[in-house]
């Protein structure tokens, strides 16, 4: 289990990122969900101990992950929604090197390890060529196979898919999620069908708070006959929706623009119930709280 805790994290321009954070994340996929700005990254790169918090704590299974950076990083995957790589260096030649750097010097065990991530990765066939001629889905699989080294207890993904064709991001999907079953995984990502598809568990959260936090499908069941859907014609008719309901989105369907609102019953003629989604439940939250 990490246990967070009242963290908190000012930059020094005013900006406050997390404002007393707290949050239990079990074993498992656990998604993290939130807007740009939300302090995700900032929370993310804390629990990397790639930065210092103003205050509060983070503890896997009694470890104290601020204070005892060594040890965090003994047990730390990390792949940031940002890494670098040498384009000249070929995959096997970089992951036996980080693997060193992570203390696994026996030869034998390394080979074994780094195989078999080659491997799981689905990169055993392009293992020699240079880096740089990756695609950007291989760079993605090459970043979890270099965060799995020494078999770590705490992982953390950092919008592992933004950028990625959708062939490649069921790829990296299908991989993730057979790596959370017997570690922490933290899924750091602004695209909700990610976390639906993958975690077990999820947290919401905007402006550096937690608004929300459970498992996805009951959070789902709560907002059942309560979303209505409608095809409206033109602005005037959008403009007077947004007056008079709680509107969650508005999304362009077959080139038509289709407002979804929330309503505790049937709110009128053309609307029609719409069944939930995991999107719902993150604008809707969303919505409350910034209203608060």
């Amino acid at each position: 289990m990490l246990s967070i805790r009242d963290l908190t994290k000012t930059y020094s321009g005013g900006v406050r990122a997390l404002r007393g954070l707290s949050l239990d994340i079990p074993q498992g996929m656990f998604g993290l969900i939130g807007p740009n700005g939300a302090g995700k990254t900032t929370l993310m790169k804390i629990l990397a101990t790639l930065l210092e918090p103003d205050g509060g704590t983070a503890t896997l299974d009694g470890l104290d992950l601020v204070s005892h950076k060594d040890a965090t990083r003994r047990l730390l995957g990390y792949l940031p929604q940002e890494f670098g790589i040498y384009p000249k260096v070929p995959a096997i030649d970089l992951l036996n090197h980080l693997a060193v750097m992570k203390g696994v010097v026996k030869g034998g065990e390394r080979k074994q390890m780094v195989d078999g991530l080659l491997q799981q990765t689905n990169l055993w066939d392009v293992r020699k060529k240079p880096l740089g001629t990756y695609s950007g889905g291989m760079k993605q699989r090459f970043g979890i196979a270099q965060a799995l080294i020494a078999n770590p207890r705490l992982i953390i993904v950092d919008e592992p898919t933004a950028g990625l064709d959708p062939a490649e991001r069921n790829r990296f999907l299908n991989l993730l999620s057979g790596i959370g079953r017997n570690v922490v995984v933290i899924l750091s990502t602004h695209i909700v069908a990610d976390v639906r598809e993958l975690c077990s568990r999820m947290a919401i959260i905007s402006q550096g708070e937690l608004i929300l936090e459970g498992e996805p499908t009951p959070t789902i069941d709560l907002l059942r006959n309560r979303i209505w859907s409608k095809v409206v014609s033109n602005d005037a008719e959008r403009e007077a929706i947004e007056k008079t309901f709680h509107v969650i989105s508005s999304h362009l369907i077959g080139g038509l623009q289709q407002e979804r609102i929330y309503a505790e019953s049937a709110p009128g003629a053309g609307w029609v119930s719409a069944e939930p989604d995991l999107e719902d439940v993150y604008f809707l939250n969303l919505s409350r709280h910034q209203k608060n």
